[in-house]
């Protein structure tokens, strides 16, 4: 993939998806807040940074492509984002974009490639960090 190519013009099994560095422009923070263990072994509970990357966001609406996803009726944002080497997002983590905290619902590999992630996300009320 060339400078300013779009990854949807990269290459074959990326159709409708084009990714790129003009659409992924918010940046959030990728946050666990399982119990960790310090360096003097107590257990604080705390949010826990995994990563800072920067994604592409999409605030749900009334086109066809949010219609065919009413298994997830309760998510309320769409995240997409290059996959990050060691870190594993899932369902038990959240998200934090723009000063608002996001509750991960579902969490996949974009066409099973291994290039994207794609989180639907519900927004958690009464979250300021």
């Amino acid at each position: 993939m060339g400078y300013g190519q779009s990854a949807a013009a990269a290459g074959p099994g990326l159709e409708g998806i084009a990714m790129s560095f003009g659409k992924i422009n918010s940046f959030i923070d990728i946050i666990s807040n399982a119990p960790v263990k310090d360096a003097d072994g107590f257990i604080t509970q705390g949010d826990t940074i995994l990563a800072s990357v920067r994604a592409y966001k999409e605030d749900r609406n009334g086109s066809e492509r949010w219609a065919n996803r009413a298994v997830f009726s309760e998510a309320s944002v769409l995240f997409r984002f290059r996959k990050i080497p060691g870190v594993e997002v899932s369902p038990s983590l959240f998200i934090v974009c723009e000063e608002k905290r996001y509750r991960i619902i579902s969490a996949e590999d974009v066409r099973g490639r291994g290039m994207y992630v794609e989180c639907l996300c519900e927004l958690v009320e009464g979250s300021v960090n």
